[in-house]
């Protein structure tokens, strides 16, 4: 299928206006509230950072990505893992200037989108394969064609979700 849903999302993500627009409003609030006492973000007001870039894209219905896979904020613990992504070691994050910021929501949202994605992924197949299963025996079907449909039901349930990740 090409890219890998995470490198998709990315893409997506990287090349949408509106999430440069929301991370830059995101990073201004956060220096804003800082009464720009530092040149960039202090690590403690990511969390409010996620929680102000993820109102401005669902506020205005801006990203489709994240209205249909990110229906929540993510968590401190995504927000932290995050930061862990994109800091070297050795590498400071005492104050995070605007190019780590935007490196930083982007690996924030592309882990949220994807991670929620494999989710549904695991929640949406069993539940086909149990009605399928549950069809076969009622109506006695040979099992190599419930295996068929059950195959058929879960390459397509996956494609559909990637497909749906390239925003």
């Amino acid at each position: 299928m090409g890219l890998s849903a995470s490198k998709r999302v990315k893409t997506s993500l990287v090349n949408s206006s509106d999430f440069d627009t929301a991370c830059d409003s995101a990073f201004t609030h956060c220096l804003s509230l800082s009464q720009h006492a530092f040149d960039g973000v202090l690590p403690y007001q990511l969390f409010t950072a996620s929680d102000h870039i993820h109102y401005s894209l669902l506020s205005h219905r801006r990203h489709s990505l994240i209205l249909k896979w990110v229906p929540d904020p993510p968590s401190r613990a995504q927000v932290d893992s995050a930061l862990k992504k994109v800091t070297h070691e050795g590498e400071s994050s005492d104050v995070i200037g605007s190019t780590l910021f935007k490196e930083w929501a982007v690996v924030l949202y592309v882990d949220a989108v994807v991670g929620n994605a494999g989710k549904a992924v695991l929640s949406r197949v069993p539940i086909g394969i149990a009605g399928i299963a549950g069809i076969g025996s009622l109506t006695r079907s040979r099992r190599e064609l419930i295996g068929t449909a059950v195959g058929a039901y879960a390459v397509g349930v996956a494609t559909w979700i990637y497909l749906s990740l390239s925003g």
